[in-house]
């Protein structure tokens, strides 16, 4: 198998708006990152970059310090990974919008997504951000400036004004922000190249397009997370964008964080055909027609969703995505390397039955005698409590155990919030089902009171 790639650079993207790694467990993953074939980091700081002055108040509670942004910088450079820093300034701005101090700058005023492109304040604001996030990466060659999914635009009242003028249209609205924002970038570093999703620029006529003057300032990021990517369509769209002036376009696929926003363990077979298609449209292209690819790996699906897949859980799809870019395809040598490499037996990982789901569900003496009907009326034949309870307790033994060794890996990994949010999400809700099956079963198999004798009170005088 070739071990030839299309794609100069191979981005690991690190989405921190969900469960932020710690530092400690940054530097022993980013030399896996670069022995598995990386060569570059894409960081979406969001809340967890270290804002100062008037920003301080877009702080997560465990955001990274500034010490902490430098020792993360010290640490892909020694593994050879060039960091990109990626900061929203349209679309997906919940964690500055949803803050009273900024709510003004809203598109629309009762959804913290979009920021309002007519207010200069707004200009000023993404610009501020973007200054101290320069600022903390001296060596940065591109900033990511998001830009993607910018709902509503077009929808609030300023817009709708501005819309109402001739020749004003919600896609040349979009363009003006995206040139006002790349060009500041431009102007505070001359050497920085700003980078944008591109699926606001997709359905856009060329000519506006090209005279837009965005071709010249930004350099496009094609995405597509599916598992049946149009090659043919991505290709004519590349086209289109070399038509208008882009000089270089990247691609993203998806290593986790795109199957479902509760997915718990990435469907490494569909991560991987996803990256099998982007092989197919660099291929189909000149050769370097995409300067890189950025293997997209989500924690939330935006600002306010759950949590996706744990960064840990989609190292496996991580190794075989990054190897199939590597060596072309994914036949068996290769994944048994990954699955060496990564010291596991198997790659096909599924999301697994809960253990509780089967017992509450799947087991014939719950479901047939201590169903909700039963247990609503503490109904239950006592020698089904026999058939039950031991199953139960047995199980609860099990998954306490579990529990502890879980909370315990994930601390290792993970700040106190995504520890409490995943066990929450995830864990305790199948816990608590069975607590309340076992104590449900206490009530009913209790043996009854003795009854109270009619005739005189045993302590009274003869």
């Amino acid at each position: 198998m070739s071990g030839s790639t299309p794609f100069q650079m191979r981005l690991v993207h690190l989405d921190l708006k969900g469960a932020p790694p710690k530092v400690s467990y940054l530097s022993e993953i980013f030399p896996l990152f670069r022995a598995l074939g990386a060569n570059g980091l894409l960081i979406e700081y969001e809340d967890m970059f270290p804002y100062e002055g008037p920003l301080r108040l877009l702080r997560a509670k465990y955001a990274y310090s500034p010490s902490e942004i430098k020792e993360i910088l010290h640490l892909a450079g020694l593994n050879e990974l060039e960091v990109i820093p990626l900061v929203q300034t349209f679309g997906h701005m919940e964690f500055v919008l949803k803050h009273t101090a900024f709510a003004h700058l809203r598109e629309v005023g009762s959804f913290p997504c979009t920021l309002n492109p007519h207010e200069a304040e707004s200009l000023a604001l993404v610009g501020a951000m973007i200054d101290q996030v320069l600022e903390l990466h001296p060596g940065a060659q591109r900033l990511h400036i998001g830009c993607d999914e910018v709902y509503y635009l077009g929808e609030g009242e300023a817009s709708r004004r501005w819309l109402q003028q001739e020749q004003n249209s919600t896609g040349k609205l979009c363009l003006s922000h995206m040139r006002a924002v790349a060009s500041g970038v431009k102007a505070r570093r001359p050497s920085v190249t700003p980078l944008v999703w591109d699926d606001m620029l997709r359905d856009l006529p060329e000519d506006q397009l090209a005279a837009s003057g965005v071709p010249q300032l930004v350099e496009p990021v094609l995405w597509d997370y599916t598992a049946d990517l149009d090659v043919h369509g991505k290709v004519l769209l590349m086209q289109k964008y070399r038509r208008c002036g882009f000089p270089q376009l990247w691609a993203a696929s998806a290593f986790k964080g795109a199957t479902g926003p509760s997915q718990a363990v990435p469907p490494v077979e569909h991560h991987l055909r996803n990256h099998v298609q982007w092989l197919q449209v660099a291929g189909s292209g000149p050769t370097d027609s995409l300067q890189g690819i950025i293997l997209t790996g989500w924690q939330r699906y935006d600002h306010y969703s759950v949590l996706c897949e744990l960064l840990p859980a989609g190292v496996p799809s991580l190794a075989a995505c990054l190897q199939l870019l590597l060596r072309g395809g994914f036949d068996e040598d290769v994944k048994a390397k990954v699955e060496n490499l990564l010291g596991i037996s198997s790659l096909e990982k599924t999301d697994p039955v809960s253990s509780v789901d089967a017992l509450l569900e799947g087991n014939r003496y719950v479901t047939g005698w201590f169903s909700p009907y039963h247990r609503q009326r503490k109904l239950i034949h006592p020698v089904m409590v026999q058939h039950i309870q031991p199953a139960a307790l047995s199980l609860l033994a099990q998954w306490s155990t579990l529990v502890q060794e879980l909370e315990a890996a994930l601390q290792l990994a993970f700040y106190p919030d995504a520890v409490e949010e995943w066990l929450e999400e995830n864990v305790h809700p199948s816990l608590q089902r069975l607590q309340a099956l076992l104590q449900d079963l206490s009530e009913v198999s209790a043996p009854p009171l003795p009854p109270t004798s009619p005739g005189r009170d045993v302590a009274q005088d003869p």
